[in-house]
């Protein structure tokens, strides 16, 4: 079954038939076992995109096989022979969406798109025929009846628990004509997410400014001119510079340019993806996926979308996940507002005449922070170089939780790109632990953003299988032969997407599909967003800081000044975000079956009713906002990175009440209680175990630095 099997139902085309290739031959490269070293490897050399979508139709036919042998199984149903069997099924098939969803975020072309749009609703109707095979339920049913009576383990009892739901809550009870509903608006969204993220993905690679005489470069510094040049270069501009559609490409910008004409038309460009009124414009797409939406949840008996989502959440309900953003919202705005004085007062003082719009607020808010911190940006970035900081992350994963990274040579495991590079990790007795891929930079055809993808799961129940994880960004190159210097955003960033990858690599499980970060999704940001909390230690900062030319440490006094500054400019990192937070929860408690929602409008007046203070722009606007429409992932759920960062805050604070962040025998807590569980417990049982009680929303206000009072 597998994540195959678990991902949420994302799904749509016209019925439940699936329309498939005969089982392709085992030597079949995107469907064989994966061979090689370390357990096998992903057969990135194999690998002909064209290939991709028989190869998808080949597996489904293998699985869908495979589940109908574990149904119509004489024998009485058993964990063994069922739950386990089907945690054993469809290896080809998550070989091969594995390949499938790395080229599509990665190396996204033409032949790849064309093939999503035939894949996407194809998958859809596998999944739904998968869950709506009624003697496998029926079967599943029964073990889930006796599951606390027929002496199963711990964690078979979660898989089943788990298992059962994911039926239910997918439609195994409803009737065939729901069944045939729930199909047909599955496989409709389907086409529709991939249309969205297609959409995106053309406005962010196609559209772009180009900066044609020094003059544009006014204000940029060295390592941003030279990130633009390439960019330039590589995009057929040469001795041009061009600033790429994308936030490592904007944010920037904004930051340091001194042209203000400049700083809107990008901003504007950036704002706008999605919402240009032309053929990629993705408003009325959102309109048809929230009523889909609204129906589906009405067919399985929910009152809204978020309902059905939040349901087997840590919040488990939209209105929990409401009144903790209603309790920060308020303290957050009211800091904008401070931050907006103090940027509004500097302006005035050069006499710039300006009032302080959106695409002034980082250039100004840069300003605030070197007057009010002595901090710039620029003095911290010398120091800040890509690779050891990579070293750096490294050293927090081996004084952590014990690892060794070993870098692998060259062809030593096969690649899809030339940027990628592999390191071995291993524990302290030398055991493997898994692989970690690295593709850190930006190109046409890539997703925006950083993220991180398993592989391969960890798993036992069958023989050790070891984790395949990675790590993806999408930082520009700039000169060749020189070390790439990121912003102190950036470092956080890396830091945060490795806290996913050494989630997926502490996974100590028997299953795969309760593995790594299989959790619920306002858990799975909290290992990733606590690891941030380690960039800033002296530890970190004094080994991995070093300027890039002289090798010397960070200076103490510029530590100082970062730690000094840590809650600088919260209110406008957490407006941001959490506007678009609650407009995705507000549209998916508004969204109705049988009427289509104004995006574009919901937005706008959410926001005014809301008080968004007119500096901001919420973070991901909707017609761009991939985490809730390019798929159901994040969808009525982005509140879980404040839910999460709840959890964060509140462990973070674990450490700083011990013997500070390496103390060992918190961390060890951490791992067992956390990263090495996957889904195996409830989250909320895990963290108390860990932490002696349920977190408290005390630490987070305390780490924005906002005051309990003004909630």
């Amino acid at each position: 079954m597998r994540k195959v099997l678990f991902a949420i139902m994302t799904s749509t085309l016209l019925s439940t038939s699936v329309a498939v290739a005969a089982p392709a031959t085992p030597t079949d490269p995107l469907l064989a076992p994966w061979s090689g070293p370390y357990g096998g490897v992903p057969p990135f050399d194999k690998v002909e995109t064209k290939n991709l979508g028989k190869a998808i139709e080949s597996a489904i036919a293998l699985h869908l096989a495979e589940l109908d042998a574990i149904a119509n199984d004489p024998a009485a149903p058993t964990f063994a022979n069922t739950l386990a069997a089907m945690e054993r099924s469809g290896r080809a098939l998550d070989r091969v969406s594995t390949i499938y969803g790395i080229y599509s975020a990665t190396m996204s072309d033409a032949t790849v798109q064309k093939i999503e749009l035939d894949v996407e609703p194809k998958l859809a109707a596998y999944r739904d025929k998968v869950t709506q095979n009624g003697k496998l339920f029926a079967r599943i049913a029964k073990v889930y009846d006796a599951r606390e009576r027929s002496g199963l383990s711990a964690e078979q009892q979660r898989v089943t628990w788990l298992t059962y739901n994911y039926f239910v809550r997918s439609g195994a009870k409803l009737d065939a004509d729901s069944k045939s509903k729930l199909a047909a608006i599955n496989q409709q969204l389907a086409g529709l997410f991939t249309r969205f993220n297609q959409n995106l993905l053309a406005d962010e690679g196609e559209r772009h400014t180009l900066l044609e005489t020094d003059a544009d470069l006014a204000g940029l510094p060295e390592s941003v001119r030279a990130g633009a040049a390439a960019d330039a270069e590589t995009r057929g501009f040469k001795g041009k510079w061009l600033i790429a559609n994308t936030r490592s490409s904007v944010e920037p910008f904004l930051t340091y340019s001194t042209r203000r004409d400049l700083r809107e038309k990008v901003w504007r460009t950036f704002v706008n993806r999605g919402d240009n009124g032309d053929a990629r414009d993705n408003n009325a797409i959102i309109g048809e996926i929230l009523q889909l939406r609204s129906r589906r949840a009405q067919l399985l008996g929910f009152p809204t979308h978020a309902h059905w989502r939040l349901q087997e959440s840590m919040a488990r309900t939209p209105e929990r996940a409401m009144q903790l953003m209603e309790a920060v919202w308020k303290p957050a705005v009211g800091r904008v507002h401070e931050e907006v004085a103090d940027m509004q007062a500097i302006a005035d003082r050069e006499g710039a005449g300006i009032r302080i719009e959106p695409w002034d607020y980082r250039h100004y808010a840069e300003k605030v922070r070197v007057a009010k911190y002595a901090l710039d940006n620029n003095e911290l970035k010398p120091y800040l170089q890509l690779e050891k900081l990579r070293e750096g992350m490294f050293y927090v994963a081996g004084e952590l939780f014990g690892f060794r990274f070993e870098a692998l040579p060259a062809g030593a495991v096969p690649v899809y790109h030339p940027d990628v590079r592999v390191w071995k990790v291993t524990d302290t007795t030398g055991k493997l632990v898994g692989l970690w891929y690295f593709d850190p930079y930006a190109r046409v055809g890539k997703q925006s953003g950083a993220w991180m993808n398993a592989y391969r799961n960890q798993e036992r129940f069958d023989g050790e299988v070891t984790t395949i994880v990675s790590n993806n960004a999408n930082f520009v190159k700039g000169k060749p032969g020189e070390p790439l210097l990121i912003s102190w955003d950036d470092a956080v960033t890396l830091f945060h997407e490795f806290g996913h990858a050494l989630h997926g690599l502490s996974s100590n499980v028997s299953y795969p599909s309760v593995s790594g970060t299989n959790v619920a999704r306002d858990y799975v940001e909290f290992p990733s967003q606590l690891l941030e909390h380690w960039l800033p230690t002296a530890e970190v900062l004094d080994r991995f800081a070093v300027h890039y030319r002289t090798g010397a440490p960070i200076p103490k006094e510029l530590v100082a000044k970062v730690e000094r500054a840590k809650t600088f400019n919260q209110g406008f990192a957490t407006v941001e975000y959490l506007a678009a937070a609650l407009v995705d929860m507000k549209l998916h408690l508004a969204a109705r079956a049988d009427s289509r929602i104004d995006a574009d409008k919901f937005e706008r007046e959410t926001l005014e009713q809301l008080g968004m203070p007119r500096e901001i722009v919420m973070r991901h606007r909707t017609p761009q906002f991939g985490h809730i429409f390019s798929g159901d992932g994040y969808s009525a759920g982005y509140y879980s990175y404040l839910w999460a960062d709840t959890l964060t805050a509140d462990a973070w604070e674990a450490f700083t009440g011990a013997k500070g962040p390496w103390d060992r025998e918190v961390a060890r807590r951490l791992k067992d209680n956390v990263f090495s569980i996957g889904n195996t417990r409830d989250p909320a049982d895990a963290y108390r175990s860990f932490r002696g009680r349920d977190p408290e929303i005390d630490a987070l206000m305390r780490k924005r630095g906002f005051s309990a009072t003004s909630r």
